[in-house]
């Protein structure tokens, strides 16, 4: 497909070349963890690249991009134009941080490569947002590199670890142990863990009870 050539990108999008690398190992742990139907809400959709891969991939569902950067959301409009795809909803303004988000329900939450390039609240916020919005058993799937038991997986890790706390102290690696007992917090099961190319990982949580919705002001 020319729109998804790692050397082009429609006007007015953004590319990310990673995208190219990690959407096909993604979408096949998807076909498996997403239901059949209904909406899948993708939190900091970035350049707009995957959700519009994963639309056409995946056409029974609708899907709902969101980012809080607006020319993030110009980029997501001009990959699903150029994907010619219907089933994407228009991009809305999302901070996870930000009670209430603006889609109040979703059948499932996809979150790629946002935690580790974040502050950790970031992070906390994610689990409890989701836990209002998700139904009982509804997944939460997160991508990115990851720690384990403390420690780096891979030296690239280390070193991409090593980049984004020189960026800004609040990012990096964050530990799979933290962000499982973090989710739980939330009511969310242990995670199924899938080893993905390149050092990293896809983390499926399941949401065990819905919580309920928390009035404007409350996280």
């Amino acid at each position: 497909m020319p729109f998804f050539d790692p050397e082009r990108a429609p006007s007015g999008a953004l590319h990310a070349a990673a995208t190219e690398r990690n959407r096909e190992p993604i979408l096949e742990v998807l076909r498996r963890v997403l239901p059949a139907e209904g909406l899948v809400l993708e939190i900091a959709s970035g350049t707009g690249q995957h959700v519009a891969y994963f639309a056409r991939a995946l056409p029974a569902l609708k899907w709902q991009p969101s980012d809080p950067s607006a020319p993030h959301r110009d980029s997501i409009r001009a990959w699903v134009r150029a994907a010619a795809v219907e089933n994407v909803a228009e991009p809305v303004a999302l901070d996870v941080e930000s009670w209430p988000w603006p889609v109040p329900r979703a059948d499932a939450i996809l979150n790629i490569n946002m935690i580790h390039i974040a502050p950790w609240s970031a992070a906390v916020a994610l689990f409890q947002g989701a836990s209002h919005v998700l139904p009982a058993g509804g997944a939460l799937f997160l991508y990115g590199p990851f720690k384990r038991g403390g420690a780096h997986t891979a030296e690239s890790n280390q070193r991409f670890d090593e980049r984004l706390r020189g960026e800004d102290p609040r990012w990096g690696v964050r530990d799979l142990e933290e962000v499982a007992a973090v989710a739980a917090q939330s009511g969310f099961e242990a995670p199924e863990i899938v080893a993905m190319p390149a050092n990293n990982l896809s983390l499926i949580f399941r949401l065990r009870v819905r919580s309920p919705l928390p009035s404007a002001g409350e996280g």
